[in-house]
């Protein structure tokens, strides 16, 4: 691919994961290539850095005539409704989070773009999936909107691939922890309210209980795992669905404990809440051997090196 000929859009900038790719996609393609977009105000972390338009991604039509305009070649569509602000608002959330994903593959297909990334996550998992290294293909029964809105999706864009050649392509998130961007309304939001509330406060009340173990990864090993799928060449994609990805899988205890070795006096508390049952539903560690072998992932972040890195950071 050639990178001076790529013009990229990034619906949803202004989210957790979509300013952060924002920035790394800038780097690698030069700020004047990369169109950052969101339906609120562009997030101070994106703000000064390349162009920025408002946009509704329920509006095709707007959508389609930034497409032309700019001669996007690139969609990376990042826009969605999460996890516990979903189950508050089940049809709002289906009606953004298909409804959206609908209108950029209908744009790929119609405008013949050369790529589309849309990120699933470990959501379509349910209390019937495997609980330890879940697989890539396995029983798929999600309890949550957010879940059932992912799987739709993923089985959307094989049918793009399949039926029209939308060479789309995307990646089952796990928990994303970052200390550039604040949580944005799902239930692994703890991994990254936990090291804000060590440092201000120097204690913590957990909306999970102590031992529920959830996959997780720190955004640089997203992003970087992102645009390697991106990049690789067509043939090693295997599927077009969604890929399995992995890192770290912890519980709030073992990341408690790793924090008192930077924060001695640290303590947490545990109140669960409503996530607790959208947790119990999803698998505690993931196979994701699949990316592994098709274009060659591999995490860089344990545990200790990311509490590490986050604390340094958080405290500049």
């Amino acid at each position: 691919m050639d990178i001076d000929t790529e013009k990229i859009l990034v619906i949803g900038a202004g989210g957790q994961i979509g300013g952060e790719l924002t920035l790394a996609l800038r780097k690698k393609y030069g700020n004047e290539q990369v169109l950052a977009s969101d339906l609120r105000e562009q997030s101070p972390l994106i703000e000064g850095t390349g162009p920025f338009t408002t946009l509704d991604a329920l509006n095709k039509e707007a959508m389609q005539e930034i497409v032309k305009e700019h001669g996007i070649t690139q969609i990376y569509h990042l826009a969605a409704v999460l996890s516990a602000v979903g189950e508050k608002q089940p049809l709002m959330a289906w009606n953004i989070n298909m409804t959206a994903l609908l209108n950029v593959l209908e744009i790929a297909r119609e405008e013949k773009l050369k790529r589309v990334y849309w990120p699933s996550s470990i959501a379509v998992f349910g209390p019937s999936s495997p609980k330890k290294d879940c697989p890539q293909t396995t029983i798929v029964e999600p309890s949550t909107v957010y879940g059932i809105s992912k799987y739709a999706g993923e089985s959307w864009c094989n049918y793009y691939f399949e039926k029209y050649g939308v060479d789309v392509r995307s990646l089952r998130y796990p928990g994303i922890i970052s200390y550039k961007t604040p949580p944005g309304g799902g239930t692994t939001d703890y991994a990254i309210d936990i090291f804000h509330s060590a440092l201000k406060a120097g204690s913590y009340n957990c909306f999970l209980k102590e031992d529920t173990y959830l996959p997780m990864m720190y955004m640089e090993d997203a992003i970087r795992a992102t645009l390697e799928l991106m990049d690789a060449p067509l043939e090693n994609i295997k599927t077009h669905r969604s890929y399995n990805l992995s890192a770290i899988s912890f519980s709030p205890e073992e990341i408690a404990a790793e924090i008192k070795k930077h924060i001695p006096d640290f303590t947490i508390q545990y109140q669960p809440d409503f996530r607790q049952a959208i947790a119990d539903t999803w698998p505690a560690s993931i196979d994701d051997s699949e990316a592994r072998q098709d274009w060659n992932w591999q995490p860089e972040f344990d545990l200790a090196k990311m509490t590490a890195d986050m604390l340094t950071n958080l405290k500049g």
